[in-house]
Parts: C-alpha cells; sequence; structure tokens
C-alpha cells in the first residue's frame, strides 16, 4: 500500500505509547460557568484568584498547531462558554483553521435561543446540549436554574441555524433522574439528536456525592438491546460514546460509562484547559504548560515538540476504579 506523503507528519505524530491516535481536541475557553449543577460545581463557580484565559490570538495558535499533528476535530468547552463575550469570533477563528473539518461546542444552553444563528454563521457544526430532566422542577433542582423551557427552545433555534449534529448530554444520576429513561425514549421518538447518558465521574470535590448518586449504566444497556436498539460503530472523531439506534426513534441514544472494561482503550482525544495547559486525560496530572509558547506565531515548531514529548507520558488509563480521579477537582476546571 502506498501512503501520501504527508501521512507519516499528519497521521502518525499524534499516537502515543499504546498505539491510540487523536484526531479530537476538547479545548476550554473559560472555567466560569452561570448553572450551579450538584455534581460539578453545586456552589456555583468560585473563581481561585485571578485568572486570564486564553486570547483569541492564543487559542488560534494552539488550535492550529493541534491542526498541523492530525486533529480534525475541535470541540470548544468550559465552564460555559457563552461566558466569553467573543465566544463568536473564537468559533471563527477555530473554523477558518486549514485541516479542522468541525467546530463543535458543549454548552449549557443558557444562551442557545438567542444566539444559536450568531454561533452556527460564525462556523460552529455540532454542538452538545447539558440537559439532565426533562421535568422542569427536577431540572431546577439539579442545575439550580429553572430554564427548562428556554433550553429546549434553544434547541429548536439551533436546528432552525442549521446545526445538524445536535446532542443532549444527560448525567445519570441514581434518586435524582434515573426514572426518566422511559421519558426520554418517547422525547427521542421524533428528535433527531442523539442523547448521551453519562455515568457520574468522580472527582475530588465531590466524593459525597458520587457516593450517593452514582448510577452504573450497564443497567441502560441492557434494557436498550432488550428493547431492540441497535449498537453503532464508532467515526474516527467519534468520543467515548457507545451509540445505539433504532428503526422506531429519530434519536440515537450514547452512553458513556468510563467505569466500564477497557474504556480507555479507544481514547482518540486530548485536552487544553482555558489556561492553556496540555491534559492528557481527564483524570490525570498536573498537566503540560503550553501557554508560555503561544504568544507569537514563530514559537510553532516549539509548541510542537513540547506537545508531541507531553503526549509520551500518557497513561494506558485512568484509575477511577481505584477511587482515584488524579488532580482534578471539578469538571468545570478542564471542560469536561
Amino acid at each position: 500500500m502506498h501512503w501520501p506523503p504527508e501521512f507519516g507528519k499528519v497521521y502518525m505524530m499524534l499516537q502515543d505509547g499504546f498505539s491510540r491516535r487523536f484526531h479530537y481536541l476538547r479545548l476550554s475557553v473559560t472555567e466560569a460557568c452561570n448553572f450551579r449543577c450538584t455534581y460539578c460545581l453545586p456552589d456555583g463557580y468560585r473563581p481561585d484568584g485571578r485568572k486570564s484565559f486564553l486570547t483569541v490570538d492564543e487559542i488560534r495558535r494552539v488550535a492550529t498547531t493541534f491542526a498541523e499533528l492530525g486533529v480534525k476535530k475541535i470541540r470548544l468547552t468550559g465552564g460555559e462558554p457563552s461566558m466569553r463575550r467573543d465566544l463568536p469570533a473564537i468559533i471563527e477563528t477555530v473554523a477558518n483553521i486549514s485541516g479542522i473539518d468541525n467546530v463543535a461546542m458543549t454548552t449549557n444552553g443558557y444562551r442557545l435561543k438567542d444566539r444559536a444563528q450568531q454561533w452556527f454563521d460564525a462556523g460552529l457544526r455540532s454542538l452538545n446540549v447539558s440537559i439532565d430532566s426533562l421535568d422542569p422542577r427536577q431540572f431546577q433542582l439539579i442545575t439550580g436554574e429553572n430554564k427548562l423551557a428556554e433550553i429546549l427552545a434553544g434547541l429548536d433555534a439551533a436546528q432552525q441555524a442549521g446545526v445538524r449534529k445536535i446532542k443532549v448530554n444527560t448525567v445519570l444520576l441514581k434518586n435524582l433522574n434515573d426514572h426518566e429513561l422511559s421519558q426520554f425514549l418517547f422525547w427521542l421518538k421524533n428528535q433527531p439528536i442523539q442523547l448521551r447518558l453519562i455515568e457520574l465521574m468522580q472527582t475530588g470535590e465531590m466524593d459525597a456525592r458520587f457516593q450517593k448518586h452514582h448510577q452504573s449504566g450497564l443497567p441502560v444497556k441492557a434494557r436498550l438491546l432488550r428493547e431492540g436498539w441497535i449498537q453503532q460503530s464508532r467515526d474516527l472523531t467519534d468520543g467515548p460514546a457507545e451509540v445505539f439506534s433504532h428503526p422506531d426513534y429519530q434519536g440515537q441514544i450514547g452512553l458513556i460509562m468510563p467505569y466500564s472494561k477497557d474504556f480507555c482503550a479507544n481514547c482518540n482525544r486530548l485536552r487544553v484547559s482555558s489556561v492553556g495547559k496540555l491534559h492528557l486525560c481527564l483524570f490525570g496530572e498536573e498537566g503540560v504548560p503550553l501557554r508560555d509558547l503561544l504568544q507569537v506565531d514563530e514559537q510553532n515548531s516549539e509548541l510542537q515538540s513540547r506537545i508531541l514529548q507531553g503526549l509520551t507520558h500518557k497513561r494506558e488509563t485512568h484509575f477511577l476504579h481505584e477511587g482515584n480521579s488524579g488532580v482534578t477537582p471539578h469538571l468545570a476546571s478542564i471542560g469536561g
């Protein structure tokens, strides 16, 4: 077989010691969030000192470098990305980088109804919206905000704007929303979206809540298979979800089960925090500092070298099974 000349440079460089290749970057643009979700920031966002988040130029430089190393998809995360007033400029900047095929974003949907068209026009093509309950009272109990109706209207606005890849993220929470699966399935009958059910993950500040509310996704998977749902194959830049479809449903279901066997075997993503640190795992180390190499375009080669050197330290798996969530205090600190 004859590989194209650029194969070695682009596709082989972002590969770790376990032959995993990385085509997907989660890029946090802020730690700030205006929700108070019980599993992430139950007391609201409290800044740890004065932090300066990545500028648009720094975002352009780091995204360009990862694109040159073979990344095809960049997801903008937080905190809540829409807390940044310059979000449209960030989306447009990333969307115009050569090699990036898909600019995605994860949001709580707070501003989606009013901003969906603006974000789409800037280049946003995929969207994940966090909705942890379809019951307005339960939604407010989990998130601290009575905004479910507005967020659902935001989904409609995103579809009308032209966003075709829409997912809804729902964290499985025992005794809070684990009884709502039938309601979600009914909702999916005529919704061309993917509902992603995510197991609650243990973090440094959430040990007690984890013990109280963790719900395994395995019983959900067993129910789906019994009811005729069919597991789909994964695309190159797909996340870790096991995706299921059903001929009677417009929507799909994705299960993210970080405590399942071999969860890390197909890892294809890296993370850069809002203060410019490369994180090889959501539940890992302190991070590799990159920001000092994001000040001028001429630092590109040195930046590539540091990223590649950092990748050599990526571990085969997380240690969540041992109750070890690394140094991650909460999911907003890196971008989930």
